[in-house]
């Protein structure tokens, strides 16, 4: 099953995506479960496959006609993983071993956009860059969860695209965050395929293109982390709460690898696709700046 967050007109809801339209399943579901992340909480989801209120209605909205939101639109945690591809180790050419433990990060909600919103490019950079990831989405609470119960933890995966602006990456000595929330420079999306689904896929085929071109290529088979030992490593330390998002690492290929670096302008086209999940796509604009703050 695919679930998406949406805005139509003034209203934001969240939905079930059938037959090219979209299910307003936050119309049909108690207050409570108004978003996305409160029905995955309230362990609504499974309510919805069975539902015969959705099952059997018509879509309520053409795809193309919403706006979509980042998945999940009000996550508790946004944590990301660096360097989590074993060529992607390599691709520094710094002589270093694959690392003992995950380089772990946040970002903020506002720096995401959703499927088919612009990404900008802010005016204190030439060097924003995309990372196609995938991302696991929590389901279930836990602390200290092995990683044979990881999935059960998992309410299903989408896509981002991790927006990193380079130069101020390198802005701390010991410290990306700067340069990863930058506002609205990456997205979240297309939508969330329900971890029941996912198990059946295996290994997952991540690319991206940027106008087309293909950049990145490679498969979860390559993580030096997997999805499992993500879990089971991050719920040592924090509580893993439902909706919480974990963007688990992006391939070699990204723009700054390049020589010369193929940085985003504005106009590039950037899809981050995954057989099995969907296409995540978004144009890149500049930023505009009001001057008077």
């Amino acid at each position: 099953m695919r679930l998406l967050s949406f805005r139509s007109g003034d209203r934001e809801s969240f939905g079930v995506v059938v037959d090219g339209g979209v299910i307003d399943a936050g119309r049909r579901m108690p207050a409570a479960a108004g978003t996305l992340k409160a029905a995955i909480a309230g362990k609504r989801i499974a309510e919805l496959a069975d539902s015969v209120a959705v099952a059997g209605a018509d879509p309520d909205h053409a795809l193309d006609e919403i706006e979509f939101l980042p998945t999940i639109p009000d996550p508790g945690k946004i944590i990301c993983i660096g360097v989590n591809y074993g060529n992607r180790n390599e691709e520094y050419r710094d002589g270093s071993t694959a690392p003992r433990y995950p380089s772990v990060f946040m970002r903020t909600p506002d720096s995401i956009v959703g499927h088919e919103q612009p990404i900008e490019r802010p005016p204190e950079s030439e060097q924003l860059d995309y990372e196609g990831e995938i991302v696991l989405v929590i389901g279930k609470p836990g602390r200290r969860i092995p990683k044979e119960s990881a999935w059960d933890h998992v309410a299903g995966v989408t896509l981002m695209n991790e927006g990193s602006v380079r130069d101020w990456l390198r802005h701390a000595k010991f410290n990306v965050t700067q340069g990863k929330n930058f506002a609205r420079s990456g997205s979240l999306g297309p939508w969330l395929v329900t971890a029941d689904e996912i198990s059946a896929l295996g290994n997952l085929h991540l690319t991206t293109r940027v106008n087309g071109e293909l950049r990145q290529d490679d498969t979860t088979a390559n993580l030096i982390f997997p999805f499992d030992y993500l879990i089971a490593y991050l719920s040592t330390f924090m509580t893993l709460q439902p909706g919480d998002v974990i963007a688990t690492g992006t391939p070699t290929g990204a723009g700054a690898r390049f020589d010369p670096p193929k940085y985003l302008r504005a106009g590039d086209v950037v899809e981050v696709d995954v057989a099995g999940i969907g296409t995540l796509r978004n144009r890149v604009i500049d930023e505009i700046v009001d001057p008077n703050g």
